[in-house]
């Protein structure tokens, strides 16, 4: 992993807008089930995030805060899709299994309730 120095505003901009270009495809990428492209996504948002690890404060102006705000959306809501496909495997192997997921809330709390 090549990690390229932020030197400047603009470098710091220019690898935001990567970061957000990044974010998007990978929304493509979730929303089209593509395992090769959601994997190349997550091996470009670790570089671009080596890129940002060591970056002064000082660069992030009025801008990159925005692009920043921006990134950290589009990385939540990517999250969330995560997450529900996740959550809809797990649901499709347990009713193929026939068997209760390992953990549920709501059974923890009932049988907490019942002892």
């Amino acid at each position: 992993m090549a990690t390229s120095t932020v030197a400047r505003p603009s470098d710091l901009r220019d690898t935001l807008r990567q970061m957000l270009a990044v974010l998007q495809e990978e929304r493509h990428a979730l929303a089209g089930l593509d395992l090769d492209m959601i994997m190349g996504c997550a091996s470009n948002k670790a570089d671009l995030c080596g890129t940002l690890a060591d970056v002064d404060h000082a660069l992030v102006d009025e801008e990159c805060r925005g692009l920043l705000d921006a990134a950290r959306r589009q990385n939540e809501a990517n999250r969330k899709v995560r997450n529900l496909i996740a959550a809809n495997v797990s649901a499709r192997l347990d009713a193929l299994s026939g068997t209760a997921p390992l953990y549920r809330a709501n059974a923890q709390v009932h049988r907490l309730r019942t002892a």
